[in-house]
C-alpha cells in the first residue's frame, strides 16, 4: 500500500506540472511570472491575458487534478478496491503539489485553488455548493478572488471533517484519518500560499477582480 501511495502521488504530481496559464501565455509571449502579481494561475491569468484565458486556465488546471484520478483509478482499481478512494486522493494531492511547485519552473508554481477545484468535482462534489456560496459571496460582495479562495480552502477541510464524522464519504474507516490529514495539508498549503494576499487585505491594498485584460 505504501508503493501505491508514492505512485499515486507521483502521478498526480507528473499532471500538476503542466501550468495552463503558463503554457497558455507562452504561446502568446508573455510570461505571466512577469506580469501581474506574477503568478501563474487562474486570477493572474484572466487578469493579464483576459476572461478566455482565464476560463482557459481555470478548466485546465481543474482537469489535471480529475485526470490524476482517473488514471489512479484505472490502475488501482482491481488491485486496491479497499483503499481506491484515498489513493485517488492522494493522486489529486499530487496534482495540487505539481501545480504549486513544477519541477520545470523552479518549483514556483500557483496557488493550487484550480486544481483544488478539481479535486473536488472528482472526489467531494457533495461539496460544491457550499464552496460555490463560500466563493461566489465572498468575491460578489468584495471583489477579492483571494478572499474567496481562503474561504474555500476553510470550507474544504471543514467539509471533510463533518461530512467524513457523520459516514458520507467513500472513504474506507481505516483510511478516514488519513484523508483528513491530507485535506488539512492541502487546505493549510492553500492559505500558506495566500500569505502575501492575506497581508494586502489587511492594508488594503489587494487587487480586486476585473475582467478587462491589462494588455488590451
Amino acid at each position: 500500500m505504501i508503493s501505491a501511495r508514492i505512485i499515486s502521488i507521483l502521478i498526480g504530481y507528473a499532471f500538476g506540472t503542466f501550468v495552463s496559464g503558463f503554457l497558455f501565455g507562452k504561446a502568446h509571449d508573455v510570461d505571466l511570472r512577469q506580469e501581474g502579481s506574477k503568478n501563474i494561475g487562474t486570477t493572474n491569468t484572466l487578469r493579464v491575458l483576459g476572461k478566455k484565458a482565464g476560463a482557459i486556465t481555470l478548466v485546465g488546471d481543474a482537469l489535471k487534478a480529475v485526470l490524476a484520478v482517473v488514471v489512479v483509478w484505472l490502475i488501482f482499481r482491481n488491485t486496491q478496491p479497499e483503499h481506491i478512494e484515498l489513493l485517488k486522493l492522494y493522486a489529486a494531492f499530487g496534482a495540487i503539489l505539481g501545480h504549486d511547485f513544477p519541477v520545470f519552473l523552479k518549483f514556483k508554481g500557483g496557488k493550487g485553488i484550480a486544481c483544488s477545484f478539481g479535486m473536488i468535482v472528482a472526489l467531494f462534489p457533495q461539496f460544491l455548493p457550499v464552496e460555490f456560496a463560500l466563493f461566489g459571496i465572498a468575491v460578489g460582495i468584495t471583489k477579492y478572488v483571494s478572499l474567496g479562495s481562503i474561504l474555500c480552502a476553510c470550507g474544504l477541510l471543514v467539509q471533510t471533517i463533518i461530512f467524513g464524522m457523520n459516514g458520507m464519504l467513500k472513504f474506507a474507516e481505516s483510511d478516514l484519518i488519513e484523508a483528513y490529514i491530507i485535506i488539512a495539508i492541502i487546505s493549510i498549503l492553500a492559505i500558506f500560499l495566500h500569505r502575501s494576499n492575506i497581508k494586502r487585505l489587511v492594508s488594503g491594498t489587494e487587487n480586486k477582480l476585473s475582467f478587462k485584460s491589462q494588455r488590451g
